[in-house]
């Protein structure tokens, strides 16, 4: 006969089931503190002696990490995504951010399709409330601050799409990008109609995304990511077109 006898779950491997899918449904993020152990036990109903096996049994799998003195985290496992003679290579290599930015069109008009479909409400809120946030930074004119949030709003869209290796692996690819690799943000955003087009951009895009517009949030997300592929492929050339009128100064000048 094909069946086998019930037995009882202990309780640490409910704890460890309970922790695995919120780490792995983006809940839990990499870097966050877990509450403390006698308020985490609280929190899950269980003996602080099943909580200390799950944890336990959690860092010896990579997923948590435990800080003498400052608590267990979860594992920055992200950190691990790209190798770090691969993300110098990035770095080193223009073609790599037109590329990425190629990537992201892709991924991320799906992912904004896929929100307008399938985000609760709950999800929408919190893209509504970032995208607040962003309208309430830009006249306080703070490059680094209207950065974090365009990177907040991306995640919060691809995080609504309910894709699990989407969301883990565009995570990765943003810490990428907040750290510079693939291009400066902050730069785009010190430019004055750069940042008045951008906040614009975001708005079509939560408009559609709160009409539940599958196909203009796409098309929105893919007009966006245009505009910041030619603004970056201007700078470029602009930088480019300097150096030569520097060399041609420099050789005039020596003329003289």
């Amino acid at each position: 006969m094909p069946f086998q006898k019930i037995t009882p779950e202990k309780l640490s491997t409910s704890v460890i089931k309970q922790l695995e899918l919120l780490i792995l449904r983006g809940v839990l993020r990499p870097g966050e503190r877990l509450p403390s152990e006698r308020e985490l036990a609280e929190k899950l109903g269980v003996s602080r002696p099943s909580l200390r096996e799950a944890i336990s049994e959690l860092q010896e799998r990579g997923l948590l990490s435990a800080k003498a003195g400052a608590g267990v985290f979860v594992a920055d496992v992200l950190g691990n995504a790209f190798a770090p003679a691969l993300v110098k290579l990035f770095a080193a290599h223009e073609d790599a951010v037109f590329d990425y930015i190629s990537f992201r069109k892709d991924m991320e008009g799906l992912a904004a399709e896929r929100a307008a479909t399938y985000a609760s409400d709950t999800d929408l809120r919190v893209i509504n409330s970032v995208f607040e946030k962003m309208e309430a930074a830009h006249p306080k004119r703070n490059p680094a601050d209207e950065a974090r949030l365009d990177a907040d709003f991306h995640l919060a869209i691809i995080e609504a799409s309910h894709n699990i290796i989407m969301l883990h692996m565009m995570r990765s690819m943003y810490d990428l990008l907040r750290e510079g690799v693939f291009y400066n943000r902050t730069m785009l955003f010190k430019q004055r109609a750069t940042r008045s087009d951008l906040l614009q951009q975001h708005r079509t895009i939560n408009d559609a995304l709160q009409a539940r517009d599958p196909e203009g949030s796409r098309k929105a997300v893919v007009d966006h990511l245009s505009y910041i592929e030619r603004s970056l492929a201007d700078q470029s050339k602009h930088l480019r077109n300097e150096i030569v009128a520097k060399q041609r100064y420099q050789h005039e000048i020596g003329r003289s």
